[in-house]
């Protein structure tokens, strides 16, 4: 959270918790990033880079400052048969860590989103959001496919104030959750970042920046609300207080479920005993337990 933090970090951190049996969920990161500032704007959202942050101190520098707020467990046991309080004692070093009493952001680089349009939850990078598109009302424009959207870019038919839906990308619906490096690549190159969310039940590249918002679940291979948006709709898009809805009532969307013919991909192999095992985007995307 304090570095800026990539928006796999979520996946990553629950499907290690679900391994070790260890209580995670969307909520509990989300409480995390609320008391983590934002010390620092590594590329490509800052001018710093991974060896700036080694010069100014590292990891350990960076924790040797949120210590200073009682942030860290300073006597938590490490590989190195010492406390961790003991190993980054002193590595401060400033440079492109900012001071804890003058973060970036009073607030982590990751904010978990909940609404009508992601009923279990969505991830955004908000360090990496502009500020104009922390709030924003949008017209979907939807895509049942990563390549169709990428099309409509590149082809000039994406407008300011539009919100591209990019959907059956989540675990089971992809399968797998491919990284969209190459559609917020696009809209960042084509100055649409300031005026353009993406959002997606798939995910994104830690190098993706502006409103991206990725793992809406539950996903639409799932049934889930995202599957019953259609061109036009209004998505109401509230960063700062953790809010992502379509501006349709539970009537009209389950009404709508009901007409709903999902995409489904022809898998065979390992791919179709993926599809049949893997957990949602809340959960990790990782195999689950149960058969």
């Amino acid at each position: 959270m304090a570095l800026g933090c990539s928006s796999n970090t979520v996946l990553h951190l629950m499907a290690i918790a679900n391994a070790a049996d260890v209580e995670l969920n969307l909520n509990i990161i989300d409480e995390v990033s609320k008391r983590t500032p934002n010390l620092c704007k590594l590329s490509p959202f800052g001018t710093d880079y991974i060896e700036d942050l080694y010069e100014s101190g590292g990891i350990y520098g960076v924790m040797d400052e949120l210590s200073k707020k009682g942030l860290i467990n300073l006597d938590c046991q490490t590989v190195y048969l010492k406390p961790i309080g003991e190993l980054i004692k002193g590595k401060y070093g400033g440079g492109v860590i900012r001071p804890i009493d003058n973060p970036y952001s009073p607030v982590g680089g990751i904010k978990v989103l909940f609404g009508n349009l992601a009923p279990k939850g969505a991830v955004v990078k908000a360090a990496g959001v502009l500020p104009e598109m922390m709030t924003a009302t949008l017209k979907a424009r939807v895509f049942n496919s990563e390549e169709e959207a990428y099309e409509s870019i590149l082809g000039g038919k994406i407008n300011p104030g539009d919100a591209i839906i990019i959907r059956y990308a989540g675990p089971k619906g992809g399968p797998g959750m491919r990284e969209m490096l190459s559609p917020t690549s696009a809209l960042n190159g084509m100055k649409l970042d300031t005026s353009v969310a993406l959002i997606t039940d798939g995910r994104f590249s830690g190098g993706s920046r502006g409103a991206a918002i990725g793992h809406v679940a539950p996903e639409a291979a799932l049934g889930g609300p995202i599957a019953a948006v259609e061109d036009g709709d209004i998505i109401e898009v509230d960063i700062p207080n953790g809010k992502l809805n379509v501006k349709l009532s539970d009537e009209e969307i389950e009404e709508r479920m009901k007409t709903v013919v999902p995409v489904k991909r022809e898998l065979e192999g390992y791919l179709s005993r993926y599809v049949q095992h893997v957990a949602t985007a809340d959960k990790g995307a990782c195999y689950r337990k149960e058969s």
